[in-house]
């Protein structure tokens, strides 16, 4: 049994600053369309789950500083949280940003889209990719490991030092290059076949030019780009899925 004491109180809430932090910002859970009292319940739980694990731990720290620290911890340990969260946001950023470009050679640049989580309109079709990358998100079972690096990130991270600027930007560096690689890898074959399109109805305008190419290659261009992204499709999610598994597991 815990002693629901002032410390005990103090100390969970400093766990649900960190757990609330990374909710905000979490792929699906972080998402505008879904309400902020479920948010707020999502972290509650959480917080609840993790607090006898972490409490006896929190307690000691929070005995060797001054009651006027815990200003500091709150932004800190929220800090914490914003940092772990934002790791994995960044993948699935990249993930419609890549969606976005493959839409748009594929024949979807000037038919508007219903957004998935922004606010902004996106093409026709970009919001396929990152609406199964968070369906698998979530039936992958990865939202539980970012539990499990939510609960390992004290050992990184304690409450007493914080996050460190220095390793969080270098890490924050690292992430955004690998995400750009990813983003580059999802989307190349679709920039091959844009460039291949074109070329193609190109100099077929120049041989015809009688033929309004454009609205003649418009039907065909989207067919061929979605035949390649059937056919491409559980390589694409088997490469994300795999890119999100390291990242969690490193961060």
């Amino acid at each position: 049994m815990i002693d629901l004491g002032t410390d005990t109180i103090v100390c969970t809430f400093l766990i649900f600053c960190r757990i609330g932090g990374c909710m905000m910002l979490l792929p699906g859970i972080g998402s505008a369309r879904v309400p902020a009292q479920i948010r707020l319940f999502l972290a509650i739980a959480v917080t609840l789950a993790l607090s006898p694990l972490q409490v006896p731990v929190l307690k000691t720290e929070l005995s060797a500083n001054p009651e006027a620290m815990i200003a500091l911890f709150i932004v800190s340990e929220s800090a914490v949280g914003l940092a772990i969260g934002l790791i994995v946001r960044i993948l699935f950023l990249a993930v419609s940003f890549a969606a976005t470009t493959l839409a748009n050679y594929i024949g979807f640049a000037g038919l508007p889209g219903i957004p998935l989580e922004d606010s902004e309109e996106v093409p026709a079709g970009a919001t396929i990719v990152p609406m199964t990358a968070t369906l698998l998100f979530f039936l992958g079972d990865q939202h539980i490991e970012v539990i499990r690096a939510l609960l390992a990130s004290y050992s990184a991270w304690p409450l007493k030092s914080g996050l460190d600027p220095s390793a969080g930007l270098s890490k924050l560096t690292t992430t955004l290059s690998e995400t750009f690689l990813v983003a580059i890898q999802i989307s190349s074959p679709f920039l091959l076949y844009g460039f291949a399109v074109n070329i193609a109805f190109g100099i077929l305008n120049r041989i015809v030019p009688q033929v309004p190419i454009y609205f003649v290659s418009v039907p065909f261009t989207i067919a061929g780009g979605l035949l390649l992204l059937l056919h491409s499709s559980t390589e694409i999610f088997h490469h994300f899925e795999a890119a999100l598994a390291a990242l969690i597991q490193r961060g």
